[in-house]
C-alpha cells in the first residue's frame, strides 16, 4: 500500500484547510489511517486517526474540535479538515496507515507512511 497526502499550502491564522490522502496498491478499508504532523525542528506527533469503517475517530487534545478526519473506503482516500488554524498548527502533515483486524482508531504501531504536505500558518 502507499500514501500520498496532498493540499498543503500557506493559510492565514484563522483560516481553514483540507488535506487529502490518497490510498493505493491495496484497498483501504483494510487499515485504519492516521493524521501526524511535524514542526519546524520539533518531533513527530500524532494529528487524530480513524478506524477502519470510519466510525471511530480519535483527537490530540491540541487539535479536537477545530480538526475532522474522515474517510472514503469507496474511492479509498482519507481527509483532514482544518478550521481556526493558528500559527502553532505550521508543519509538515503525514497520513500513516496501520493493517489492522479491529475496527479502531488505534493510535500506535503506523507502519506505512506517505510523503508529507507542507501546511504554513502566517499572516
Amino acid at each position: 500500500v502507499q500514501l500520498q497526502a496532498s493540499g498543503g499550502g500557506v493559510v492565514q491564522p484563522g483560516g481553514s484547510l483540507t488535506l487529502s490522502c490518497a490510498v493505493s496498491g491495496d484497498t483501504a478499508d483494510k487499515y485504519a489511517l492516521g493524521w501526524f504532523r511535524q514542526p519546524p525542528g520539533k518531533e513527530r506527533r500524532i494529528v487524530g486517526t480513524i478506524s477502519r469503517s470510519g466510525k471511530g475517530t480519535y483527537y490530540a487534545e491540541t487539535v479536537k474540535g477545530r480538526f475532522t478526519i474522515s474517510r472514503d473506503n469507496v474511492n479509498n482516500t482519507a481527509s483532514l479538515h482544518m478550521v481556526a488554524l493558528t500559527p502553532e498548527d505550521t508543519a509538515i502533515y503525514y497520513c500513516a496507515a496501520r493493517e489492522l483486524q479491529l475496527d479502531v482508531p488505534i493510535t500506535s504501531g503506523y507502519h506505512v507512511w506517505g510523503r508529507g504536505t507542507l501546511v504554513t500558518v502566517s499572516s
